[in-house]
């Protein structure tokens, strides 16, 4: 009587047959390839990448003033490169952030 009344219960489990065994099917995942991943987080945050294409631009833009002697243009591109990575960096952020957020649900 000290179990609060449960060996009736605990009697009849033992009566009865154990269940069968039955192999457990887990289900079965796919590897993800590189072109897979790629664009699934495209499609997650696709700001990141377009930051990234924006900042390459920039950065190729402001090479080719550089060579060509346009220093005043080649400094407003590296600074604008700047400005490019911070805004993609940001957006990484924001969406590491989100994908954080939706986890917690």
């Amino acid at each position: 009587e000290g179990c609060g009344g449960h060996l009736p219960a605990v009697a009849a489990m033992a009566a009865e047959p154990p269940p069968p065994l039955e192999p457990i099917v887990l289900p079965v995942f796919r590897e993800e390839g590189f072109g897979d991943k790629f664009l699934r987080k495209t499609r997650e945050n696709p700001l990141v990448p377009l930051g990234c294409l924006c900042t390459v631009g920039i950065l190729t833009y402001g090479l080719i003033n550089f060579k060509r002697g346009n220093t005043r243009k080649s400094q407003l591109m590296m600074r604008a490169r700047i400005l490019a990575q911070s805004l993609t960096f940001a957006a990484l952020l924001g969406g590491m952030a989100v994908t954080a957020m939706k986890s917690r649900k």
